[in-house]
């Protein structure tokens, strides 16, 4: 596998984010690119994007202030 392969298959797909939601309250995420994290406005947290994988669980995300 080329670097270049290698680094695509790290990032998250921008496509993806229309058909998640967030776990708590069932509402939209918008993706923080510079934070690699889905946020939730309405739940006021950030989940993490993990080696271009979203990590949707409450317990992991962080609380926006």
């Amino acid at each position: 596998m080329s670097d270049d392969t290698a680094s695509k298959g790290a990032a998250f797909d921008r496509k993806m984010l229309e058909a998640l939601v967030c776990p708590q309250t069932r509402t939209v995420l918008s993706y923080n690119a510079k934070r690699q994290e889905l946020v939730s406005r309405a739940a006021r947290l950030a989940y993490p994007i993990r080696d271009g994988i979203p990590i949707l669980v409450i317990d992991e995300a962080r609380v926006l202030e």
